[in-house]
Parts: C-alpha cells; sequence; structure tokens
C-alpha cells in the first residue's frame, strides 16, 4: 500500500470537512483492493479521545471489520515500550514541590512575592516547565540570554527560575510532560534503527505544541507514514503563504502553524495534498472566511478579491447572526434554536469557550427536558462532594455565622449517614430560631442547650454531635498541609455522617469518586515541609478542585452536544452554533505571565501570544464552515459593553463592504433571522399579562379584627392599617434576615438594655462614677448582644459620648425608677379593647407626677408629629390614667418624654393634665370606633411617614403594581 507520492506526506482536509468520516472513508479507498488484515497494519496517532470514538464508527459504519490500531499521542508516555522506567511524578506532585521550594526562597527574600500566593507560583512555574519541555527550551538558554533591558524584571525571575533547574537533569523523576518527551524521541530512535513498513498515519493534530511537532516531522520521513491535517485552507494564495515569513507578526493567522510545518518537512503549500476530493459543505463561505482571516498587512486583497467571491447572497440561507442585548438573551435564543433542530430530527452542536454561557444554555434547556452531552462535563467544585468540601474548608479555623452554618446543614450530604429527615426538621427549626433571636456565631454550647428543649428522638445527640464538630473546626490552625488535608476529610466526613455511623455518601458516585481521588492524591503528594494557615489552605484546595471535571452516568441526548473550541474540528453536526463571539473571551484574553515578557519569550522560542490566538483562530474558521451555522455574542456582560471578536468584525466588515455582490443583503438576511430567534425567545420568556393589583384595602369581618394592640402598633394602624391586618388577621410574621445584622434594630435593642441595666442597680452618687458604671454595663452587653468587633467599638463610642451626660440627667432629675421594660395591659372601658404596653422607663418625681421616658436611637417625633400619629407615650399616660401601672395606681397628671440616646440627650417632653389624658382617650375611642364600621378597610400605606419608607408587608400588598397616588379599592375578606 501506498499513501501517495514518495516526497509528499503531508494531506489535508478542508475547513468543514467531517475529519473522523473523510479520514476513515480516505483510508479505505487507498486500502481497496487489500486483504481485510492490511487495515489492521495501520497505525493511526490521533490527538482526543473524542476523535478515536467517531473514528472507530466510522470504520464500523460499513458492517463488522478490522480496525487500524488506534493510539492517543498523549499515550505515548504511558507506553512501557518506549517511556521511562521508574516512578514518576504527578503534576499535582511538582506544583506542590515548587511551592515548598518558592517557600523557602520567599523565606530568604520575602520582597520577591506574597507569601499567599505560593501555591499559584508553583502552579505557574510549574506550567513554564511543561512549556519549556514541550519546545525543547533547556533552563540554561533562559540563563543565558542577554537582558540587559530587563534587568529589574528578569533579577526577580531568575530567582525563581533557578528552582526548576534541578528537575531537568537526569536524575530528576519525570514528570507527565518530560515521560511524553522521553518517550517520543526514544519511539522516533525506535522508527530509525527499525522503519515500520506499514502505514503510520498522524491525524488530527497541527503540531501547535513542540513534542506533537517532533513526532508528526519523524512519521513523515517513514516509508509509509503520512500527516493528516484538519482544516487546511487549499484557497490561501502562495502570496498570503509567502507574507508568513516575514515575522511574527503573522502567528495570528489561523494557517500559521501549517507553514512552520511545511518549512519544517521543506514543502510548499502546492505539495500539500487533499486527502479527499469531496469537496466540503460550503466551499464560497469557506472561500469568503478565508478572505475576512487574512494577515493584517495584506487586508487591501478584500477589495481587490472580494468582488470575485460571486453572488454572496445565498450565504444567508445557511447563516444567522444572532446579536443579542444580553448574556440572558443570548442564552435563550441559542437554547431555542437547540430545541428546533432537536425536533427536525437534526444533530446540532454548541461551540464555545464560554463556560457560563454554556451552563445557562443547559438551564434554559431543562425547560424541555434536554439535556445535552458536554463534553466538558461538570466542574468537581459545583457537584454535591465539591461544594461540601469547599464549604468545610472554607470554615476550618473559624466560628461560623448563622447563615453559614445554615448553608453547611442544609447541604444535600450534610447527616446522610443519620436520620436525614430529623436533622433536617431540626434544622428548619433552629433556622427559625436563629432567625428570632440569635445568636449570631452560635456555638456548641447554645447548639446543645437548645437542641435539649426539642421534642425530637434524637435531638439530643443531634446538638451534641454538631456541637463537637464546630469545635473541631474551630480548633484548626497552621499546620503542615498532610495534617490539614486529613483533619478536611475528617471533617467532611464526620458532617455527612451526623448521628449515625456511615460517611459513604460522600464518595457515592462519579463526582463523589473523583472527590476522593483528589483528597487522596493530596494526602499521598503532600510535602512534609509545607505548612499552611487554614486560609492559605483553602485556596490550595480550591485550585485543585477548578482543575477537575466529572462526567456523572446520566442519560443525555446524543443529538446535542456542547463543544470546547478545539473539538470543532470533529463535530460532524449539521447545525453549528458559535457563541460567545466577544474579545477576550473568543479569542481568550492572555493569561498575564509572572516569568517572561514577549520579547523575552520570542528569544527563547517559547509561545507567544499571538500564537495561541492562531489557535484559536483555526479552530474558529473550522467551525464557520460547517453545514449550517449560528453565531451568537452578547452586547453587553454584566459589567459593560462588550467589543465584538476580532473575527466577526472582520467577517461583517467584509461583507458590509460588498455590496456590489450581495454581501451587503447576505449580512441583513443573517442579522434578520438572529432578530427572529431573539424574538422567539424574547416571546417564551414573557410572562402572560396579568391584570395590574389595585390598592388593597381588605374588610374582614368584625369578630377576625385585632381586639388587642400595642402602643407602638396604634401608629401602625394610623399609618398602615394593611400591616396591621397582615400581622393581626392573616397572623404572618416578618422574618429577620438569616444572616445577623448589626442594623438599627438591634442598634436600638442593645442601646435601650444599658439605661435598663443601670438603672437596675444602685446608681452611684458621684456623676464620674456613674459615668463609669454605665460603660462597664455598656462593655458587659455589647461583648454578649455583638458579635463585630467593629460595630462593638462604634456603638461603645457612642455611649462614651453620653455617659456623663446621661449620668449627670438621672442623677439631677430626682426621680425615682418604679418599673423598667415591664409589660402592662389595660382594658379600655366601653370598647371590649386591650391595650398593651411595655414602657422603657416609668418614675416617681418627688412632686407626685407620674414620669414616663421613652429611649429613641434615631430623632424623636415631633410634637406635630405626636399629635397626630406619634401616640405611644400619649396612650401610656392613658394607661396610667386607668390604672395599668399597679406600682404607682391611677394618675391624672403624667409627664411624657422622648430622649434620644445622642451626646446632646436631646429631649422632647410634654405635660398631660387630667383634661389632656381625657381627651387621648376619647380620640382613641374615636379610633378604634371607627375601625368597627364593616364598611372599613385597612389600606395599605395611608400616611407612611415618607414614601421610601419599606413596610414588612409591602410585596404582600403588591406595592409597585400601584402607588400612594391610587385610591384604595375595599374588598371584603370572608
Amino acid at each position: 500500500m501506498r499513501l501517495g507520492p514518495a516526497d509528499m506526506r503531508l494531506f489535508g482536509l478542508p475547513p468543514g470537512a467531517d475529519f473522523p468520516e473523510r479520514l476513515a472513508t480516505g483510508l479505505l479507498e487507498r486500502l481497496s483492493g487489500t486483504p481485510p488484515e492490511a487495515l489492521a497494519r495501520v497505525t493511526l496517532f490521533l490527538n482526543t479521545q473524542r476523535l478515536r470514538r467517531r473514528l472507530r464508527t466510522a470504520f464500523m459504519a460499513g458492517g463488522a471489520t478490522l480496525l487500524p490500531r488506534m493510539r492517543l499521542v498523549s499515550e505515548l508516555g504511558a507506553d512501557p515500550l518506549v517511556a521511562p522506567a521508574g516512578p514518576s511524578v504527578s503534576s499535582l506532585g511538582r506544583r506542590l514541590e515548587l511551592a515548598v521550594l518558592i517557600g523557602r526562597l520567599l523565606e530568604a527574600e520575602p520582597d520577591l512575592a506574597p507569601r499567599f500566593a505560593l501555591y499559584d507560583l508553583g502552579d505557574s512555574l510549574a506550567a513554564l516547565m511543561d512549556e519549556m519541555r514541550a519546545e525543547d527550551v533547556p533552563p540554561e538558554r533562559l540563563m543565558q540570554m542577554n537582558l540587559e533591558a530587563h534587568a529589574a524584571h528578569w533579577s526577580r525571575t531568575r530567582r525563581f527560575i533557578e528552582l526548576v533547574e534541578r528537575f531537568f537533569g537526569t536524575s530528576a523523576a519525570p514528570d507527565a510532560e518530560a515521560r511524553q518527551r522521553l518517550a517520543t524521541l526514544a519511539q522516533i530512535a525506535r522508527w530509525r534503527a527499525a522503519p515500520p513498513a506499514d502505514p503510520v498515519i498522524v491525524a488530527g493534530s497541527t503540531g501547535s505544541r513542540g513534542t506533537t511537532a517532533l513526532l508528526m516531522r519523524a512519521v513523515a520521513g517513514l516509508p509509509q507514514g503520512a500527516l493528516v491535517v484538519p482544516g487546511y485552507d487549499f484557497d490561501l494564495p502562495a502570496a498570503v503563504w509567502d507574507s508568513m515569513d516575514a515575522g511574527p507578526g503573522a502567528e495570528d493567522h489561523p494557517q500559521f502553524r501549517y507553514r512552520r510545518l511545511m518549512q519544517a518537512l521543506d514543502l510548499a503549500p502546492g505539495q500539500v495534498l487533499p486527502w479527499q476530493d469531496a469537496p466540503p459543505p460550503d466551499p464560497l463561505r469557506n472561500r469568503l472566511v478565508s478572505l475576512a482571516l487574512r494577515p493584517a498587512p495584506v487586508t487591501d486583497q478584500w477589495i481587490a478579491e472580494g468582488p470575485g467571491l460571486g453572488d454572496l447572497t445565498p450565504l444567508a440561507d445557511r447563516v444567522t447572526l444572532v446579536e443579542a442585548p444580553d448574556p440572558r438573551s443570548e442564552a435563550g435564543a441559542l437554547a431555542l434554536c437547540l430545541r428546533q433542530a432537536v425536533g427536525q430530527g437534526r444533530r446540532v452542536a454548541l461551540i464555545s469557550p464560554d463556560r457560563d454561557l454554556v451552563r445557562r444554555v443547559t438551564a434554559a434547556l431543562d425547560r424541555w427536558g434536554i439535556r445535552p452531552d458536554d463534553s466538558g462535563g461538570q466542574p468537581l467544585r459545583h457537584s454535591a462532594p465539591g461544594r461540601l468540601l469547599r464549604l468545610v474548608m472554607r470554615a476550618m479555623g473559624t466560628r461560623p455565622m448563622a447563615d453559614e452554618l445554615l448553608v453547611l446543614l442544609k447541604h444535600p450530604l450534610a447527616f446522610r449517614g443519620g436520620a436525614r429527615g430529623e436533622h433536617l426538621l431540626l434544622t428548619r427549626k433552629l433556622e427559625l430560631e436563629l432567625r428570632s433571636k440569635g445568636p449570631a456565631f452560635p456555638d456548641p454550647a447554645f447548639l446543645q442547650s437548645w437542641a435539649a428543649t426539642q421534642p425530637e428522638a434524637d435531638a439530643a445527640l443531634w446538638g451534641e454531635r454538631l456541637g463537637h464538630w464546630l469545635e473541631d473546626l474551630a480548633a484548626t490552625g497552621p499546620a503542615p498541609l498532610a495534617d490539614l488535608s486529613a483533619r478536611h476529610r475528617r471533617l467532611a466526613e464526620a458532617l455527612v455522617r451526623g448521628t449515625g455511623t456511615e460517611s459513604a455518601a460522600l464518595w457515592d458516585r462519579a463526582a463523589g469518586q473523583d472527590a476522593q481521588a483528589a483528597m487522596t492524591e493530596l494526602a499521598e503528594q503532600a510535602p512534609a515541609s509545607l505548612e499552611l494557615t487554614p486560609a492559605a489552605y483553602a485556596e490550595l484546595f480550591d485550585a485543585i478542585l477548578s482543575r477537575r471535571q466529572v462526567r456523572e452516568a446520566v442519560t443525555v441526548d446524543s443529538r446535542v452536544e456542547v463543544l470546547g473550541a478545539q473539538e470543532a474540528r470533529v463535530q460532524g453536526a449539521d447545525l453549528v452554533i458559535l457563541s460567545g463571539l466577544t474579545e477576550g473571551i473568543w479569542p481568550a484574553q492572555p493569561a498575564p505571565d509572572p516569568w517572561l515578557n514577549r520579547r523575552m519569550r520570542m528569544e527563547a522560542g517559547l509561545l507567544l501570544p499571538e500564537r495561541r490566538i492562531g489557535l484559536s483562530a483555526h479552530d474558529f474558521q473550522m467551525a464557520m464552515a460547517a453545514p449550517e451555522i449560528v453565531i451568537s455574542r452578547a452586547a453587553r456582560d454584566a459589567e459593560a459593553e462588550t467589543v465584538p471578536s476580532r473575527w466577526l468584525n472582520r467577517l461583517t466588515n467584509l461583507l458590509d463592504g460588498l455590496s456590489s455582490n450581495g454581501g451587503q443583503a447576505a449580512l441583513a438576511g443573517m442579522r434578520a433571522k438572529g432578530r427572529a430567534l431573539l424574538e422567539q425567545a424574547a416571546a417564551l420568556e414573557r410572562p402572560l399579562p396579568l391584570p395590574r393589583a389595585g390598592r388593597p384595602a381588605p374588610r374582614p369581618p368584625l369578630a377576625d379584627r385585632p381586639q388587642r394592640l400595642s402602643l407602638t402598633e396604634v401608629e401602625r394602624l394610623v399609618r398602615d392599617p394593611y400591616a396591621i391586618y397582615a400581622r393581626h388577621v392573616l397572623r404572618l410574621r416578618p422574618l429577620s434576615p438569616v444572616r445577623p445584622l448589626a442594623d438599627a434594630r438591634l442598634r436600638g435593642e442593645v442601646l435601650h438594655r444599658v439605661p435598663e441595666a443601670f438603672l437596675r442597680g444602685a446608681v452611684p452618687a458621684d456623676p464620674a462614677a456613674a459615668a463609669d458604671r454605665l460603660m462597664q454595663i455598656t462593655d458587659e452587653v455589647l461583648a454578649e448582644a455583638v458579635a463585630w468587633p467593629a460595630m462593638r467599638a462604634v456603638w461603645r463610642a457612642r455611649m462614651a459620648d453620653l455617659a456623663l451626660p446621661f449620668a449627670e440627667s438621672v442623677l439631677q432629675a430626682g426621680r425615682v425608677p418604679v418599673a423598667l421594660e415591664r409589660k402592662y395591659e389595660i382594658d379600655i372601658p366601653g370598647l371590649d379593647f386591650r391595650l398593651v404596653g411595655k414602657p422603657d422607663r416609668i418614675d416617681m418625681g418627688d412632686d407626685g407626677t407620674l414620669h414616663i421616658v421613652d429611649y429613641k436611637t434615631g430623632t424623636p417625633p415631633s410634637p406635630e408629629q405626636q399629635k397626630n400619629f406619634a401616640k405611644q407615650l400619649h396612650l401610656a399616660a392613658v394607661m396610667a390614667l386607668l390604672g395599668a401601672f399597679p406600682e404607682v395606681g391611677p394618675h391624672d397628671r403624667v409627664a411624657i418624654a422622648y430622649v434620644q440616646l445622642k451626646r446632646d440627650l436631646k429631649t422632647v417632653a410634654a405635660t398631660l393634665e387630667a383634661e389632656d389624658l381625657a381627651h387621648v382617650l376619647e380620640e382613641f375611642r374615636a379610633l378604634i370606633t371607627a375601625w368597627r364600621n364593616p364598611r372599613r378597610g385597612y389600606t395599605s400605606r395611608r400616611a407612611m411617614f415618607e414614601t421610601r419608607d419599606q413596610g414588612d408587608y409591602d410585596d404582600l400588598a403588591r406595592y409597585g403594581e400601584w402607588d400612594v397616588t391610587d385610591d384604595p379599592a375595599p374588598e371584603d375578606v370572608p
């Protein structure tokens, strides 16, 4: 069998060709007339597992047959016949070794880099080592470069480069990249010693990596060796090929790597032969894209060659351009496009380097029950075991806040080893307790005492196990990496075990097995000398998890594939969607290189950023050649407007300039189809039209209306009656936030407790001593009730400002406190209504006048506000008139005062005589009587102090669909 002319060993397939199918068909054509075993003697070196699977399917499409030997290029490093003997170092192990060395370097020279970046620096340095091995760049070449112009930067980089020299010696245990290169060299040596007589083909690779390019050059020199490359542009003129030799500026061209391959094989572009004669799906589109992606210095050829493309109008028949306003709209349109393709029985592939967009599209497809076959899998860190391990590692060495603890307890794997149902019940009850009463940082003592009061059978055991777990969690401190890893695993398993004895649920299924493998590898590879804080360990472990992907054994729709950009060459779909075409995503923004700048890389022979862009450009060119395509981008992301991908920009500009041969019409047609898709997707998202809610004013039966209100609720009845209806008729109670906040409510509670505790004890006669006593109480209250050190300092400073003035006012008043923060009730005569109050302070004056004081952390109500709305102290005085306070009996003369807890102790005071009290009582009777009118409704937001004030029940009242200018809509409530 002869693969082709003896001096031509490089074959290509054009963009858009189904590479696996064409590769198999071309090989079978060349073997036509040979015995069946001839195919089995062929060796194929392939670049991806996906290509191997599809190629196997292509060979078997014609029936039972012998298959060629199909090997992955990356598998050479594991071949015992050519790979070096002895143990090798895993990728993680190498990075941890580098982290140890970098740590020692930073101890000696701490100004080189921050210590918390140990693993990141080790990871980046290991990536540089891999690249140096692949491109055959020894450390000596870097150390010998004359870089006087970069003295400051190079002096720092040199210190780190010196660390990796030891790993390039013959005595160092090889890592994966070193094994791959050594195995490749050994295989080449075997071929030179005894060239194989049977065909050897490298297919699918482009030679972008040095080690792979080395193998390809060796195969091309074999008697029966050949290279078959995907996406070769046969339409590119010779002048364009020649322009790529001018310098590194052409490396961002999609065909640049083929130019370098041809130069290495001493071939001209005309000597690259088609592997098959079958044309691509759309030759016109291939020529258009080829012209659009010409190197920048020769884009003047657009004008010269563009009109020669012929009529471009048919392009719009099989190309759609989606220019979405935002990522959500883009994902919705693409999901709808995929759904339509599935309904038509077509195979479709979504190609995107944007994993966030892929997740959005996958979520949108769920509405139709479509689960795509995602080649990227799911990040392990987003799986259930991965999330639990990350939650535990973030909590190590800390005292979790209430919301953080609840997140841990509500995880689907928590307490799976015991009674999961009882655990969830206790967790929900604990949440209500923490929302209403706290504490902000639940400790073991609180959890155990609270659990002991619960009626569930295993509640006490639940509280005990959880308390011990929190103690173990908080006790984590700086330790060797192996110890931290073991402690991390023990804590995670204990949380899963709960009140039972089994923790196997954490390691179940594919995600659990991968997570367990990650933990085991970390424990095995952890250097004994690497000591980390819990925070640094969390960063390291998070980086390890982020590198792992997991593919769950779930049923997927094989007609819908989600592929990475590099997999475009083997997709073979009827419809291909190219999404995320914005600058910075496709092509990706080059990652910052902490070691070498562009000039240093060029002199050393390492990859330049332009070459990586060229690789992405080649992926784009191949994907654009599919039978039918949809191109999409979002005009803005979550932060700002986006810039179209440079390739999309070139394509649209070229079409827009070719008005004479239908380019503008084709572009308009592509955009029209995209707009139609966006409109259809928006229609799916658009909610059903609902009538706008009116301003509610429910009228419940009189028997259901409240017959008891507190002093503060009376003002709410005047300002927002709907809140009284929701609380007392519907019996709805607002929940406090799950994360405790140092907000105005907590500040008010704390600053009220301090005067109460101060006045309950003996007040020193000396103002300074009294102020000291007040600050001592302040410290005790703040330590107990406020978990945030910063807020404790702020609120303590506020109390320190008013301590002496407050003590002086108490001593000068000459009054005796008779009641502090005590709850009282009284029935209003003739109303069958009960008034409830809890005054902050009730004093008896020397002249027999009763004084009722209310402390305010905000601004006290003005006399005008008290006249119409703020009746709290006026009604407290009425309670005194009616004898609600048994300590002092009825009083017909009451002094009321609102005192602001600030340095100046701003006070709004008044004295109510008998006639004033009688007037307030009659007003209150009139108010309650008015609410006993069955035609009167509880109007929402009747007289709020400010329109921006928020009520607890505004959402229930559907405030926003109406405003305060709307008339109420009374409605009888059965």
